[in-house]
C-alpha cells in the first residue's frame, strides 16, 4: 500500500535558472499544497486547485505562517573539520598546518569518527541540508562512519575518503593503499540507499603525480562516481601548485592531465582560476562550489560569480565547513551576495535561492532526483519560519514577496529559521 501524505503552506521552489528563465522560473504558492507518495514529490501546486480533489483519507499537515521549500544542497563541506570550525588563523595554508591536520588525524579511532558523524549530520539536518557532497580525512574508517550514519537516516550524501599520500605525518597514504581503500569504498558503499561515492584527490599539493594518475584511472573505471578537490583558493596556493608542476598551464591542467576534468567533477573555490580554465570547465561539464564565508574567513579572495557564469559554468554552493563559518547554506547565499556586490555584480536573491537549492543538484547532476517540487523528485524538503526570531518576524511583517522574504532570510536567518526538516518525506528533524 502507498503511504500518501499532504503538506498546506506556503511554496516555492526554482524550476530553472532564473538568471535565464526570469522570475517565472521561481514558482510561488502562497497557500500551496506539497502531495507526496511514497517518498516522491506527487504533487505541488495552489492549494486552491489541487486540496479539493484531495482524497478524504490523506492526511493534510497545516503549517500556518511556514514556507516549504527543497531541501538546501551542499556542494563542499569537510566531515572531519567539524571540531575546529571557527579556529582562528592566518591564510590557508598556515591554517591548515596548525587546525585542520591536528583535527583530522582524530579520525583515525572509528569511535571518535562515529560519535562525530551523528553530530555532523545532526548539524546538516538542523540547517536544512539534505544533500551534501563531503570530504572525509585520509581514513577509511571516517568514510564508512559517515555513510554508515547517513544510510541509517535515509539521506542523500556523497562522500570520499582524502587521497593524500603528500600529506603530513599521521595523515599520509599511498598510491597503493589510496587506491585500494577508494576502490573497497566504493564497492561497499556506493549506490547502497541514497550514497554515492566521490574520488577525492584533497588538492594538487597533497597527491603525487602518481596518486593523481591513479585517481583518474578510477574515475574512468567507474562511470557512476564523482569527484572532489580544491581549485585556485589563494593565491600562495596557485604559486606552489605552479612551481610543483611547470608544465600544466594552469592549476586545473595538473587535474586535466590526469583525466580529473569530467562531467562528474566538482571543483572547491575557483577564487583565482584563469580564463582558459574557466572555459576548459563548462566545455567538460564540470562544476564550481561557492564558499564564501570560507573564503571571507581565510583571506582567500572573492569568488566572482558572474564571471564563471559568464563561461558557463555550474555553480553550486559550499560551506566548506572548517574553514567555512556556518553550517546554513541561507547564511552561505548571504555571503555570496556580499561577495557579488564586491565585485560590483549584484546577485538576485531569486538566484542566490536557486544555487541553494536546484543550482546545487545541477552542479552534482542530480537535478532529476533533488532540487525542487517537480513531480517525481524525492521529497527532501524544509519548513521556513519567516517568523523565527524577533527581528526577522518584524522586518517581515506584512510582506509578500517572495524575494523580499528570501533575502531576509538569507540575511538574517540561521539555524533557527528552518523549524522543520523532512528526508523523503519523513522528519528528521523538528526545532525545538
Amino acid at each position: 500500500m502507498s503511504d500518501v501524505r499532504a503538506w498546506r503552506a506556503a511554496l516555492v521552489h526554482c524550476l530553472d535558472d532564473p538568471a535565464r528563465g526570469g522570475p517565472e522560473a521561481c514558482v510561488h504558492h502562497p497557500d500551496g499544497l506539497l502531495l507526496v507518495e511514497d517518498g516522491h514529490v506527487a504533487a505541488c501546486g495552489p492549494w486552491a486547485e489541487l486540496g479539493p480533489a484531495l482524497a478524504a483519507d490523506i492526511p493534510v499537515e497545516r503549517l500556518p505562517g511556514r514556507i516549504l521549500s527543497p531541501g538546501f544542497i551542499d556542494t563542499h563541506i569537510h566531515f572531519p573539520q567539524i571540531d575546529m570550525i571557527a579556529a582562528f588563523g592566518g591564510p590557508l595554508l598556515d591554517w591548515l598546518e596548525a587546525h585542520t591536520f591536528p583535527a583530522e588525524r582524530a579520525f583515525a579511532d572509528r569511535a571518535h569518527a562515529d560519535a562525530a558523524a551523528q553530530a555532523f549530520l545532526d548539524e546538516l539536518l538542523r540547517n536544512g541540508t539534505t544533500t551534501a557532497m563531503v570530504f572525509g580525512s585520509v581514513h577509511r574508517a571516517s568514510v564508512e562512519a559517515l555513510f554508515e550514519a547517513a544510510l541509517a537516516r535515509n539521506m542523500r550524501l556523497i562522500a570520499g575518503k582524502s587521497l593524500m599520500d603528500g600529506g603530513p605525518e599521521g595523515l599520509r597514504d599511498t598510491v597503493e593503499t589510496g587506491r585500494d581503500e577508494t576502490e573497497g569504498l566504493i564497492r561497499d558503499w556506493s549506490r547502497r540507499g541514497r550514497l554515492g561515492y566521490a574520488v577525492t584527490p584533497r588538492f594538487a599539493l597533497s597527491s603525487s603525480p602518481d596518486q593523481l594518475a591513479s585517481a583518474g584511472e578510477i574515475l574512468r573505471r567507474h562511470d557512476h562516481v564523482w569527484m572532489q578537490t580544491h581549485l585556485a583558493e589563494t593565491p600562495r596556493e596557485v604559486e606552489a601548485v605552479a612551481r610543483a608542476f611547470p608544465d600544466a598551464r594552469d592549476y586545473l591542467d595538473v587535474y586535466d592531465r590526469f583525466g580529473l576534468v569530467t562531467g562528474r567533477s566538482v571543483f572547491g573555490h575557483c577564487v583565482h582560476a584563469t580564463d582558459r580554465a574557466l572555459h576548459r570547465m563548462a566545455r567538460a561539464g564540470a562544476a564550481i562550489a561557492h564558499c564564501p564565508t570560507s573564503n571571507l574567513f581565510l583571506g582567500s579572495g572573492l569568488f566572482d560569480l558572474a564571471r564563471a557564469r559568464a563561461h558557463g559554468v555550474m555553480v553550486g554552493l559550499g560551506t566548506d565547513v572548517g574553514a567555512g563559518t556556518s553550517f546554513s547554506v541561507l547564511t552561505t547565499a548571504a555571503a555570496a551576495c556580499d561577495a557579488a556586490q564586491m565585485h560590483g555584480r549584484p546577485l538576485d536573491p531569486l538566484h542566490a535561492f536557486y544555487l541553494a537549492t536546484l543550482g546545487g543538484a545541477r552542479a552534482l547532476r542530480l537535478d532529476d532526483r533533488i532540487g525542487s517540487f517537480q513531480v517525481g523528485r524525492e521529497a527532501d524538503f524544509v519548513a521556513l519560519d519567516p517568523a523565527a526570531t524577533p527581528l526577522l518576524a518584524r522586518r517581515l511583517a506584512g510582506v509578500s514577496d517572495i524575494r523580499e522574504i528570501l533575502f531576509a532570510l538569507m540575511v538574517l536567518g540561521d539555524d533557527r529559521v528552518v523549524s522543520q526538516t523532512w528526508l523523503a518525506g519523513a522528519p528528521v528533524h523538528t526545532q525545538a
